[in-house]
């Protein structure tokens, strides 16, 4: 067992603090992404692909509305991350993998960016989730 005053301590705090940072910032930059990419499908904009023949076919404004939500969503987990607390980190975890689902079911539509975001969410899910924070020793 490791004491308070050990080096390996500090910086196993760092990490997870680090990556909590991390995932907290990509997880705004996404919120607001996927905001505008909502906005974009609420709008009708042109730059999203018609499939004829998707099994999962919704209207652009369908989506557009699925990922609004899901960016206003991600930007309040993202601010909430800041605080590294533990509900924010759950939180995170659950709203990343919803934006894979998203993005995953929507790739007809928008191919390249779903592909991105659902890179971006697995590396939050990673950051979220690879360190624990040590408990500290009793008395």
């Amino acid at each position: 067992m490791s004491s308070p005053l050990d080096p390996r301590t500090d910086s196993s705090q760092a990490a997870a603090e680090g990556l909590t940072l991390f995932a907290a910032v990509m997880m705004l930059i996404v919120g607001f992404l996927d905001l505008f990419r909502g906005l974009m499908g609420i709008v009708h904009d042109s730059v999203f692909v018609s499939t004829p023949h998707y099994v999962f076919k919704f209207n652009t404004t369908s989506w557009g509305w699925i990922h609004l939500l899901l960016g206003i969503l991600a930007i309040m987990v993202g601010v909430g991350l800041f605080k590294v607390s533990l509900w924010a980190r759950i939180l995170g975890i659950a709203v990343a993998a919803l934006l894979i689902l998203a993005n995953f079911l929507s790739i007809p539509y928008y191919p390249l960016w779903s592909i991105v975001v659902i890179a971006i969410c697995a590396f939050v899910i990673w950051g979220l989730c690879v360190v624990r924070h040590e408990k500290s020793p009793p008395g």
